[in-house]
């Protein structure tokens, strides 16, 4: 039998916490680092806003596909087998699209995707199954950890486009995360474990699709999702043609991930303490609104309006996967909610890039684009609301 992290030495189960906080890093770097520069690839290959909005939406369109396919693939080769294939998959993602082809860029970004699908399904499955009693502690862990990687992404990506003359570097560099994860999470090959029950089977046998209370959790989360992705993939552009110079527009973008990511230190302990969560659900979709409109009407204090809009998704992500267990009347339920959100949720983050790359072409600025965000936050503060009443599903 293999022996679990409760019944590990300390420095065995400090290894393995090590590795999970270093996949964590590779979870959202490798697909931010692309915005601050993809204004240097459009002009390389002649992109329209729309085709750069592809780039953008492949990764995402990667998660919705395999992220039901993670489960099995760790049921039949072990969830740390799985994990660690993940990474090498990662690395080889990195490395074609660097190579500086159309079509490695485009195969690349998807192979990225697809690695990233697995370690997003697995790791929440590893702390359920491995730290029951840490889930939220290293939780809040991992999210601060990918928060800061992305963060770090994207602060250098200018610098290096500008050093090496060109944007391969800066998207190669995520490539430093993946083999420090690589290597930390090498000793666990000799496990061969597998994961907690899937949300695919729980999903066949949990008729949520027809609920309402189980849609309007997956809207709060999913809408949240779309605009999330549409900032995080178009926001220095926003800011160069606001006036912005490329390393600032860079710098916001580096900061967004982090403020994402703070909201986790605070808000995982307040939630359970809370009769219901409807006014805590409007006040973080009202706060990314502000921070959508500040970046509309006055794009110069850009720290203030990303700060804002940063802590207001990172909270609703935070309270939005809350609700999964708090909604749910059991363990195997609340893993069928999950994959509903996550299943909707990517699907609506996919249409956004594109379609806010669609709206910047026909119309030639960021208004209209900008305009349709703050709507749908706003749709999202009424899903919130509706979903943080204090019932469970039926």
């Amino acid at each position: 039998m293999t022996a679990t992290p409760s019944s590990l030495p300390p420095a065995r189960a400090g290894l393995l916490v090590l590795g999970i906080l270093l996949i964590a890093s590779n979870l959202r770097a490798p697909v931010t680092s692309v915005a601050p520069v993809l204004d240097l690839i459009r002009a390389d290959f002649a992109f329209s806003a729309t085709a750069a909005g592809l780039l953008t939406t492949l990764p995402l369109l990667a998660f919705a596909a395999l992220s039901p396919l993670a489960g099995p693939l760790a049921r039949r080769c072990g969830m740390e087998r799985t994990l660690l294939l993940s990474l090498l998959a990662l690395g080889a993602g990195l490395l074609i699209r660097s190579a500086g082809a159309e079509w490695a860029l485009f195969a690349g970004t998807l192979l990225i995707g697809a690695a990233i699908a697995i370690g997003n399904v697995l790791l929440p499955s590893l702390l359920k199954r491995d730290f029951p009693d840490h889930i939220a502690s290293l939780t809040s862990a991992y999210v601060l950890v990918m928060g800061i990687a992305a963060g770090l992404g994207s602060v250098l990506a200018v610098p290096l486009a500008q050093w090496s003359s060109g944007w391969a570097l800066s998207l190669l560099f995520p490539v430093v995360l993946a083999l420090a994860g690589l290597l930390a999470w090498l000793p666990q090959w000799r496990r061969h474990t597998a994961p907690v029950p899937a949300a695919t089977t729980a999903v066949q046998e949990t008729p949520l699709w027809r609920n309402a209370l189980a849609w309007q959790v997956t809207l709060f989360l999913g809408l949240n999702s779309l605009v999330y992705y549409v900032v995080v993939g178009w926001l220095p552009s926003m800011l160069r043609d606001a006036g912005l110079p490329p390393a600032t527009a860079g710098s916001m973008h580096g900061l967004l991930q982090v403020a994402s990511a703070l909201p986790g230190l605070l808000l995982v302990p307040v939630i359970r303490r809370l009769h219901d969560q409807r006014l805590l659900a409007v006040a973080t979709s009202t706060l990314s609104t502000v921070g959508l409109l500040g970046l509309l009407l006055a794009p110069h204090w850009s720290v203030l309006w990303t700060l804002m809009y940063g802590m207001g998704a990172g909270a609703t992500i935070i309270l939005g996967l809350a609700f999964v267990s708090l909604r749910a009347c059991s363990v195997r339920q609340a893993a069928a909610l999950s994959g509903m959100a996550q299943a909707v949720g990517y699907l609506l983050a996919a249409a956004g890039p594109m379609l806010v790359g669609l709206l910047r072409d026909l119309s030639g600025g960021w208004t209209v684009a900008l305009l349709l965000c703050v709507l749908v936050s706003l749709l999202q503060a009424a899903s919130g609301f509706l979903a943080g009443r204090n019932i469970q599903l039926d």
